[in-house]
């Protein structure tokens, strides 16, 4: 995570009743920590779950709970407060308060604050399933979306009460990449971006296989970097162990043929395909059903490969293929190599970088290679970088 992404921007975290108050404690951590500056405003119901002293400690900011509060000079904490805000982000949301949004009332400060705002609102839900299932509540969330309101959640899974289903609130590190993603500018809006990311493992026995030290990292930072940019996003990943970033749909695939087959599903209606999964170029021929066992004199098995489908090559061949960017892994003549893959595959542009060095680095530095000639970018952590590199591709595509 960068420790700017959100630097200059003025956040009002709002917290209303549930037990999911504990989660605001490290929502607000992460805010901060990506540069935000966070107010908190609390219902008197969220006191009784946390705080106002912990969240002051975590926010290093005063915390008001009172729409009469003294403090403020003009008595108007529910005019100020907004006005200095990018957005109000409500978490947790309990039933009540969506329902005091959805019918606009304003019976204490942080209602009355986000009736009165100017600036966006998002509101992340927590409650018990049957009170989300409730048609109620169902019907208030559904005017929230109608009114403009940004709606983030809720997750399914395991509840305080002990029951399990929808209703749960989406864990901090999902609320804080859903509130980056928001606040980022949106050169990709309308578009549908498809990537693959990471190794992929090319079978030898039931046991072994061929694959490679990708670590997925940088081709998953962009994925994230493309939903911030307002792009429908599909990520095609070979084995990983990274989370799936916030608001991308993920295709799990081991080899390369299964990469392949799912790009080709996937590419249909997409409008960018980003290849940034370092494929193996080639499998063995005839995969054992069996380990293939050692023993003592005998010779090591001799393997014979065959050439693995060149899937940017193969989009970019389309009759109406999408706007093509390659990666390429380089370990020396980097722009050389760069330049030959670019003309080879006959895509727009090509990002190159010194492979070994950057390999599960959450650092990198590439060159961009297109028909102009090359560019080189600073180097920089993976996500920072992953922004810059949307940014350049969606300004390459918007004029070619």
């Amino acid at each position: 995570m960068s420790n700017s992404e959100l630097a200059g921007k003025h956040l009002v975290l709002g917290l209303t009743g549930g037990i999911a108050c504990y989660k605001a404690a490290e929502l607000t951590r992460l805010l901060i920590k990506a540069g935000a500056t966070v107010q908190v405003v609390m219902t008197e119901a969220a006191t009784q779950f946390i705080t106002p002293v912990t969240m002051q400690a975590l926010s290093g900011r005063p915390v008001y709970t009172d729409q009469w509060d003294a403090r403020m000079p003009n008595n108007m904490a529910h005019i100020d407060l907004s006005r200095e805000a990018d957005a109000i982000v409500i978490a947790p949301a309990s039933t009540d308060f969506i329902a005091k949004l959805a019918h606009g009332m304003a019976d204490d400060l942080l209602s009355t604050l986000c009736v009165a705002r100017d600036c966006p609102l998002l509101v992340v839900p927590a409650m018990n399933r049957q009170m989300w299932q409730n048609p109620a509540t169902q019907r208030n969330a559904a005017q929230l979306r109608a009114d403009g309101i940004t709606v983030l959640g809720p997750d399914a899974g395991e509840q305080a009460c002990g029951e399990v289903g929808d209703g749960r609130m989406i864990e901090p590190w999902a609320i804080h990449a859903a509130v980056s993603a928001f606040l980022q500018p949106k050169p990709l809006a309308g578009q549908h971006v498809l990537l693959t990311a990471g190794p992929t493992f090319e079978p030898l026995d039931p046991v072994r296989g061929l694959t490679n030290r990708s670590s997925g990292k940088m081709g998953f930072a962009l994925a994230r970097a493309a939903f911030e940019a307002g792009a429908k996003v599909t990520l095609v990943a070979g084995p990983s162990a990274l989370d799936t970033p916030w608001g991308v749909h993920r295709i799990d695939v081991q080899t390369a043929q299964q990469m392949r087959d799912a790009v080709l599903a996937a590419v249909v209606d997409s409008d960018i395909f980003i290849a940034v999964a370092a494929v193996s170029d080639w499998r063995v021929a005839q995969v054992s059903t069996e380990k293939i066992k050692k023993a003592a004199g005998q010779p090591a098995p001799l393997l014979q490969f065959v050439e693995n489908p060149d899937i940017l090559a193969e989009v970019a061949r389309l009759p109406r293929p999408p706007f093509c960017v390659g990666f390429a892994a380089e370990s020396h003549d980097l722009e050389r190599h760069a330049q030959e893959k670019r003309q080879r595959k006959q895509i727009p542009l090509l990002i190159g970088n010194l492979g070994p060095a950057t390999f599960g680095a959450d650092d990198n530095q590439v060159i961009l290679c297109d028909a102009q000639g090359i560019t080189h970018l600073p180097k920089a952590d993976k996500q920072s970088l992953a922004r810059t590199l949307i940014a350049a591709i969606a300004q390459r595509q918007a004029a070619h």
